[in-house]
């Protein structure tokens, strides 16, 4: 087979080593082309290495190309992959960092909260050039595979406003269902599930082992037994003994999306583990990002030097987009979670949101499975989010900077947090530091920088209730050391 796959956004270089690697790993697909484009030469020259000496080292016929031209690496392209992050780390920086000066205390800031409704403007600014671009010049009909967040907002603006046939993809429900089956004790092929809700806020409403259900009692049983989950998770365990249901989002992010949790800064440590970013640091995931951006400078040689080993070593991933390609071109069926348009599937949400939600592919594409009811307390917050999400994308299609402010009020920790005064200060603040990416809102700018000369409320120089300073390499090889003999150890006592 030969066609072209475009990676938008190819210098997210860990990610598209590993997207490519599990394309590789399909027979079939040896024959195609990658056309590598992004905005950061420097990135791009570097992954595009990366790329050739695996296919080189493989003896494979593989075309890689790059290009800082995107409308060029799009020409003629069947597949689509979308893997940026608009504004880089310094546009992340003001997520976190403006936010905090009005209490709101964010561990990633991607999907919602008011540092994922900002990033979502600057996403969709550009996810409608890409569209334009698709439409004008891909192959017809070309799939796009979006993995950028806001997930739901990028995919929702993706399909309504850019016409573009398109499918959000995420590892969320991959990674909660191997850690449901290491609290079990038992391997993950053996544990089934079936997950449905709304990006990052998915439910694990059947969970089974080999046919048997595994009742609620007995998984808040194995997580709160467990000796590493038990002071990781605790506000997913608390979750799921009030609602019945585990979600998807590690600790950290689910605690951002709830009003509950994060409100109270004397009570945040008490829900969150310091042990990794993820289980709920302040701004821990742009202390994650930075950290990984200094360290891959540094260590290049040693990420090229291990792209030289045979693919035959390479273990393909669960993620999702090399099997859907593979189910697409060779009708091998794939199931999997998938974030599409509802139109029903869902009956409880919105018919025009995006879900995610089982599904099957086939040379026939993707098919979700219908009928799905979620239990009450799941689809009222998932429906929370669905509104805070349609303002906001239709605040970035049209650069309505009023709708935009009711959306930031409307998210729930903003809400539970700010009163109205402060959003709306908050909201300027962050369009004014991010002007360069918000090109739908270059009309609002100066009035909002004037409003801003005179502030109507006080603000606070706060680095949040769990702030972490940026390693340095060393410590960071050092750090990886130690959780390598601890996951080992996890794992044995799993």
């Amino acid at each position: 087979m030969s066609f072209r796959i475009t990676i938008i956004g190819a210098g997210s270089v860990g990610f598209t080593k590993k997207l490519v690697s599990d394309l590789l790993k399909v027979p079939e697909f040896a024959d195609v082309e990658f056309a590598l484009t992004d905005i950061n030469a420097h990135n791009l020259d570097m992954v595009a290495q990366i790329i050739r000496r695996i296919v080189e080292v493989n003896n494979l016929p593989t075309k890689v190309t790059a290009t800082t031209d995107r409308r060029a690496a799009l020409e003629g392209a069947r597949y689509v992959m979308n893997v940026v992050r608009i504004g880089g780390l310094e546009a992340f920086e003001s997520d976190i960092a403006i936010p905090l000066k009005y209490g709101v205390d964010q561990c990633v800031g991607d999907t919602i909260c008011a540092g994922g409704i900002l990033y979502g403007q600057r996403g969709i600014a550009a996810m409608l050039d890409f569209c334009k671009d698709i439409r004008e010049v891909a192959a017809p009909g070309a799939l796009m595979l979006n993995y950028a967040n806001p997930m739901a907002m990028m995919t929702w603006a993706a399909i309504d406003h850019g016409k573009v046939n398109t499918v959000g993809l995420c590892h969320g429900v991959q990674n909660g269902h191997r850690q449901i089956a290491r609290a079990l004790g038992l391997p993950m092929v053996e544990v089934d599930i079936v997950c449905s809700g709304i990006n990052h806020q998915t439910w694990y409403l059947d969970i089974r082992h080999k046919g048997r259900q595994i009742s609620r009692e007995e998984l808040i049983a194995a997580f709160e037994v467990h000796p590493v989950f038990s002071q990781q998770e605790k506000v997913r365990i608390d979750v799921l003994k009030r609602f019945g249901f585990y979600s998807t989002e590690s600790n950290g992010h689910l605690s951002e999306y709830l009003p509950w949790y994060r409100k109270r800064p004397e009570q945040i440590l008490d829900w969150i583990s310091l042990d990794d970013w993820i289980h709920g640091e302040t701004g821990g995931y742009l202390r994650y990002s930075t950290e990984n951006r200094n360290w891959f400078e540094t260590d290049f040689p040693v990420f090229l030097e291990e792209a030289a080993k045979p693919l035959s070593e390479y273990e393909r991933t669960d993620e999702h987009a090399s099997h859907i390609l593979e189910a697409l071109e060779t009708g091998r069926t794939y199931r999997g979670h998938f974030n599409v348009k509802n139109g029903g599937t869902i009956t409880n949400l919105p018919s025009d949101c995006i879900i995610e939600s089982p599904g099957f592919v086939d040379r026939f594409g993707i098919n979700m499975v219908e009928g799905v009811t979620l239990p009450l307390a799941c689809a009222a917050t998932c429906s929370t989010s669905v509104n805070v999400q349609r303002m906001s994308v239709q605040a970035a299609v049209t650069g309505d900077v009023d709708l935009l402010k009711l959306a930031v009020l409307h998210d729930p920790l903003v809400g539970a947090i700010c009163t109205p005064e402060e959003v709306w200060q908050m909201v300027d603040e962050m369009l004014v530091a991010q002007a360069k990416w918000l090109p739908q809102y270059a009309h609002a700018i100066p009035e909002a920088r004037e409003r801003l000369n005179a502030p109507k409320v006080a603000t606070r120089d706060w680095r949040g209730a769990a702030r972490k300073l940026v390693r340095g390499v060393e410590e960071l090889r050092a750090a990886k050391e130690r959780k390598a003999a601890s996951d080992l150890g996890t794992k044995m006592m799993s």
